[in-house]
């Protein structure tokens, strides 16, 4: 299994138990496939910064999880069906955002590059 993230945008007249309801839909199809969620948090209601669908403002939900590939299009098939969400996107993941290893910043002479003088 591999590591995935969504990230879905939500109408700002959806409720919290319609958020809630959303979550456990999504949670219910991965789990039904044999995978597990790994966090999820929800960003609460943001402004866009364009207009999507007509709307200027969205509530932010985001979820970490494994899964199969095949949950991952089932989850967004559902979530282009559900009028309730602007918009999704699902990445895949090398490592959990936990357990991710701070990045080294490297400077030019570390790369090979030339210092210009």
């Amino acid at each position: 299994m591999r590591i995935y993230e969504t990230i879905a945008i939500i109408r700002p007249n959806v409720a919290e138990d319609g958020i809630g309801g959303i979550i456990d839909r999504a949670k219910g199809i991965i789990e039904g496939d044999g995978g597990s969620i790994l966090k999820v948090d929800k960003w609460g209601l943001r402004k866009l910064a364009y207009p999507i669908k007509k709307e200027q403002q969205g509530s932010y939900l985001l979820a970490e999880f494994n899964g199969t590939a095949a949950a991952v299009a089932e989850m967004e098939r559902i979530f282009k069906i559900d009028d309730r969400i602007l918009k999704f996107m699902t990445i895949k993941l090398k490592a959990p955002s936990s357990a991710a290893p701070a990045r080294k910043e490297t400077t030019g002479a570390e790369t090979g590059e030339a210092a210009a003088e």
